[in-house]
């Protein structure tokens, strides 16, 4: 039984090795040198081997022939083999020699797709620094051009955008580096560059507001010929044209301009006839640039401080006026200049940019600009003398408000101080005017004007208002009644009304203020300068008689023209004079007051010419009476009475006396006859009663009789036309009183025989019992 499964075991064995891979008979070998029967398995094997072999001899045998015809042929294709074999081996050989070739040209294509794949690298790396370089390239240029805001944008983009991308390489580690200190590299340079700005406008300002004050005279020129400009364009571009550029210079653009800081060259701007913008003068890209790099940086609100802080401290020093200022208008002229300029250039920015100045802070340097202005021109024009310079002043200060008016200042406080300087200068006006006065009093000869052609009397009758029909009918030569004193000061009158005038234009004040203050300060000047000027000229040492009768013509002249120099007034201001308020003209009594003093001086120095011949007489009061001659008068009463005559003739312009001076007016003629008769009585008087005179004889009495009769005799003639019966006599009846008392007392106290009259107790006494007798005006004559 053992045996049959080992044979069955066997055959399976067996059957594995023949149909099974001979990669995989190891296990079944194995198995068989495992068991214990392989002695058997070894016979068994052989006869299979036998088994095969026989089976391979059959098939051998059954394909013989075909064998052996094979290898007939294939020997013959043997010698075709060598062959063959010959030619690959050539065709080998040379492959090999024309791989070589191929081989090298490989090496090189596979180099090449090296460096291919590497410059493929290279440019995507590239790709992403060049941009870099070229950014950093570009600032590098921009700093060197001074371009500081587009290299602070290119710095950024460079930062946040460009070094990114690039990697990390050393050179964008070393670019990194150098961006913080770029960055502060560009704000100093900006800071730097605004301070060179803040100073350029500091020592330019005056050219800056010389140049916005010519336009704004160019400007007034215009509106006086064409009112359709407003005012609100002077000086300052349009809102559109300030909005563009604002739009261009503000946030996110770039800056008007990139040049340098400073003022720009005008020096040819007299040659063309429209005068350049003020802030074309100007350029102002350093402040757009610094605030664009501050507002970049996140430091806007530092520069504004910074930008404030400086303006204020250039605003306290354009403020300081020269200590000398007040010398000349140049002075001043500067003094506005630098001013207008100053504000101008803050104008400018607050319109330009955002918020780096706003309204507020503008008005508020203009207050503290305004109170200082005010203050520095009150102290400096206080010191002028000059109505020409006040008058430039004004007309300067004037401009001046006008050009910031243009700009939107408010400017009421500086037309107030004008108002304020109107009273300064109508007193500078009356001390020149006085002077003026003077100098044509010192210059008159006081004689009536001589006309001999009818070209001199219309010359005089245009400067001076005369209205006189039968001077007119005179022929010529004639002489107008008046000196020159009149027509002179008539003109200087009308001029001192022009220069009132010229003060009151460009205030914006009503034609009814400018006539009452012109009206005010003509009062003025004719009350107070005028009038003192009169009474100077006839208080002088040296003024005589026919000077005095000829300031009381001239006067009267004066005084008459009065109305016409309000009809002037009214004229040139446009007011009616009969206008409800209206100041009238103090002219009449200060002409009245003149003339009353120029009276008054008459009779005192027709007095004093008295008094010189009075001096003359000598009296011997103890002269012996002349028994029966005639006495005639003293000498000195004589010449006396005949200058008397001489004078009042001609004075009063007798008939058959040739006229030589002015005539005297009747009533003053008269009064000036009568205390020159009484000033001879009281005189005459005062030596008959003298105190040291102790005693008088009868032929003193006689002689003094004698003169008195001559004085009578001298009323009697009537020397001035005028005096009812004997008015004048009167003037000597005291004297004749005195006489007669004298006489009196001679009978009742002879001379005693000592040769001395009674002590002055009896004389007293006897005074004293005669004085009631001298109440009553008695013509007594002499025994």
């Amino acid at each position: 039984m053992a045996s049959v499964e080992t044979a069955a075991e066997h055959e399976r064995i067996l059957r594995e090795i023949e149909s099974t891979d001979t990669n995989c008979i190891g296990p079944t070998l194995r198995s068989v040198y495992d068991g214990r029967e392989h002695g058997l398995f070894m016979e068994k094997l052989d006869v299979r081997i036998r088994n095969h072999d026989r089976e391979i001899e059959k098939m051998c045998n059954h394909h013989f022939q075909g064998f052996v015809d094979s290898i007939t042929e294939l020997l013959k294709v043997r010698g075709e083999a060598q062959k063959l074999k010959s030619q690959v081996t050539e065709t080998n050989r040379r492959l090999q020699d024309d791989g070589k070739e191929l081989m090298g040209s490989m090496e090189e294509l596979q180099l090449c797709r090296v460096q291919q794949r590497n410059i493929a690298t290279t440019i995507d790396k590239l790709t992403h620094c060049l941009p870099v370089l070229e950014m950093y390239s570009r600032l590098q240029e921009q700093m060197r051009a001074k371009r500081y805001y587009p290299a602070l944008r290119t710095l950024e983009q460079l930062e946040h955008t460009c070094l990114p991308r690039a990697g990390q390489y050393r050179f964008c580690s070393i670019m990194a580096e150098n961006i913080p200190k770029l960055r502060i590299q560009i704000r100093d340079t900006a800071m730097t560059q605004l301070r060179d700005f803040l100073e350029s406008i500091r020592k330019h300002s005056d050219k800056i507001g010389e140049t916005a004050i010519k336009q704004a005279q160019l400007q007034r020129s215009l509106d006086s010929s064409v009112s359709t400009q407003p005012r609100a364009l002077i000086g300052r571009r349009s809102r559109k044209e300030a909005a563009a550029a604002t739009d261009s210079g503000g946030h996110g653009g770039s800056p008007v301009s990139e040049q340098d800081s400073g003022i720009l060259d005008v020096e040819d701007e007299e040659e063309d006839d429209e005068v350049p913008g003020a802030q074309d003068l100007v350029d102002f890209s350093p402040v757009y640039r610094c605030l664009h790099i501050y507002t970049v940086l996140g430091l806007r609100d530092v520069f504004e401080n910074y930008y404030r802080k400086q303006r204020r401290k250039q605003a306290r020093l354009v403020l300081q006026p020269h200590s000398n200022m007040h010398e000349t208008l140049e002075g001043y002229r500067q003094y506005f200049n630098q001013i207008v300029g100053f504000f101008v250039v803050e104008d400018h920015v607050l319109h330009t940019t955002q918020g780096l100045v706003n309204r507020a802070y503008v008005e508020e340097l203009w207050e503290l600009a305004l109170s200082k202005l005010i203050a520095a021109l009150r102290t400096h024009s206080s010191y002028c003398d000059n109505p020409d310079l006040v008058l430039d002043l004004k007309n300067l200060i004037v401009l001046f408000a006008d050009t910031l008016q243009g700009y939107g200042f408010p400017v009421s406080q500086l037309f107030d101080m004008l108002l304020e300087m109107r009273e300064q200068y109508g007193e500078i006006l009356l001390k020149k005017w006085n002077i003026t006065f003077r100098q044509v009093l010192d210059q008159d000869n006081f004689s009536p004007i001589p006309v001999s052609t009818e070209q001199e009397y219309k010359h005089y009758t245009s400067q001076f208002p005369l209205q006189d029909p039968e001077l007119d009918k005179l022929p010529f030569p004639k002489k107008l009644p008046f000196s020159e004193f009149v027509p002179k000061v008539y003109c200087q009158l009308k001029e001192f009304i022009y220069a009132c005038l010229k003060y009151s234009e460009d205030l914006h004040l009503s034609s009814t203020e400018v006539d009452d203050m012109i009206r005010k300060s003509t009062n003025v000047l004719l009350t107070r300068t005028l009038s003192h000027c009169l009474h100077y000229a006839i208080k002088k040492k040296n003024v005589g008689l026919a000077e005095l009768v000829q300031v009381i013509i001239n006067t009267t002249h004066l005084e008459q023209c009065c109305h016409f120099l309000e009809e002037f007034i009214s004229n040139i201001t446009n007011v009616p004079p009969d206008t409800a308020n209206a100041t009238k003209l103090y002219g009449t009594s200060t002409f009245k007051d003149a003339r009353h003093a120029a009276e008054e001086e008459i009779y005192t120095n027709l007095n004093a010419k008295i008094d010189q011949f009075l001096q003359l007489a000598d009296y011997d009061w103890m002269a012996a009476g002349q028994g029966g001659g005639t006495l005639e008068a003293s000498d000195y009463l004589v010449d006396l009475i005949a200058f008397l005559k001489s004078t009042f003739s001609v004075f009063t312009n007798l008939p058959g006396t040739p006229v030589q001076h002015a005539t005297l007016p009747g009533k003053v003629a008269q009064t000036a006859c009568m205390s020159a008769c009484k000033h001879i009585s009281t005189s005459l008087m005062q030596l008959l009663l003298d105190p040291e005179v102790r005693q008088i004889s009868v032929g003193a009495l006689h002689q003094l009789n004698t003169d008195v009769k001559e004085c009578e005799g001298f009323a009697r003639a009537g020397p001035v036309a005028g005096f009812q019966g004997d008015t004048l006599l009167l003037a000597f009846s005291d004297l004749r009183q005195d006489e007669g008392d004298e006489q009196k007392k001679q009978r009742l106290c002879p001379v005693q025989e000592d040769g001395q009259r009674p002590t002055e107790t009896h004389r007293h006494h006897h005074q004293t019992a005669t004085q009631p007798h001298r109440t009553a005006p008695r013509l007594e004559r002499a025994a």
